[in-house]
């Protein structure tokens, strides 16, 4: 019995890893969309939203294929909705925590512009959590 709890937890640890490899290289398609936007003047809102959305199409392509191979159905139309919906519960709590740190952060670096670099970061290691077990419960659920 202890041993196929050390297989399932390996397993688990394994998929996790996979999923935060998936969501780094997401993260990094994000934060460099989202500083390009904001460089050409969009407001954060809106940059926030359209980066968020590019790291979620790396983001369930990845997951599907690689993450949770092992839970793909046939209809990826409704795996995809699944995810997007979790993913826009993230970017709720991602846009929340993003605005609400900002400003305290702009103040804190004396860089008023740049404080949503920082509040992004911690945003982002919120939302790795919810996504990750949200998905792994409902969106690919074996």
């Amino acid at each position: 019995m202890a041993a196929l709890s050390d297989t399932s937890s390996n397993k688990e640890i394994e998929r996790f890893s996979r999923f935060l490899a998936v969501g780094a290289v997401g993260t990094l398609l994000d934060f460099s969309l989202l500083t390009l936007l904001k460089l050409a003047g969009l407001p954060t809102l809106l940059a926030n939203s359209l980066s968020f959305t590019a790291g979620l199409v790396n983001n369930f392509t990845w997951n599907r294929l690689w993450t949770f191979g092992d839970a793909i159905q046939p209809d990826w139309r409704r795996q995809l909705i699944q995810f997007t919906a979790v993913s826009l519960v993230g970017l709720a709590l991602n846009n929340l925590i993003v605005l609400s740190l900002e400003g305290i952060f702009g103040t804190m670096l004396g860089q008023p512009d740049w404080g949503y670099l920082p509040a992004k970061v911690i945003a982002t290691g919120v939302v790795v959590f919810w996504n990750y077990f949200a998905n792994r419960m409902w969106t690919f659920k074996k």
